[in-house]
């Protein structure tokens, strides 16, 4: 009993390598037969600004539950995204349902060019220069996924193949 409680007590005190950013927090509702059950859906980015970025979006009885499980999923969809001078490769267009995000590189010192779903994919990516424009929908997660699938679709220039 005391060892489990000495390494629950190191695992709470270990730094994580990622930042999280919780981009939208909704509360939804289903109805029963007693009437309306609440719940809160959580919209989480995770990124160590080092070029991996993850997404995740969970629901849970009370707020922290649902972030601590979208952090969790977040984790689990990480992906490797390649830099070139602290920009993408190329421009890219990508399409998620009725969000249409179009991201293109910038010169440095220009920053990051993006509506707020997108700017926090953007930032925890890495990304230190960047022009973006969301066309569609206004949907948060529709535009963070579409933002996530534009960059996951990027190839590294030097090889040619994505990581």
């Amino acid at each position: 009993m005391r060892q489990q409680r000495e390494r629950r007590n190191q695992r709470e005190f270990v730094k994580s390598e990622f930042e999280n950013k919780v981009v939208e927090i909704k509360r939804v509702t289903r109805v029963v037969a007693g009437g309306k059950r609440m719940r809160f859906r959580a919209l989480v980015v995770i990124g160590d600004k080092n070029g991996r970025v993850g997404i995740g979006l969970k629901k849970g009885a009370d707020v922290a539950e649902a972030v601590s499980k979208a952090t969790a999923q977040a984790r689990k969809t990480l992906k490797k995204i390649p830099i070139v001078d602290g920009t993408i490769p190329y421009a890219v267009k990508q399409k998620y349902k009725a969000a249409l995000v179009f991201l293109k590189p910038a010169k440095p010192g220009s920053g990051i060019t993006a509506g707020g779903p997108v700017r926090a994919v953007l930032t925890l990516v890495g990304i230190k220069n960047i022009s973006s424009k969301m066309l569609g929908a206004s949907n948060k997660v529709s535009n963070v996924r579409a933002t996530f699938e534009a960059l996951k679709s990027l190839k590294n220039p030097e090889s040619g193949i994505s990581k």
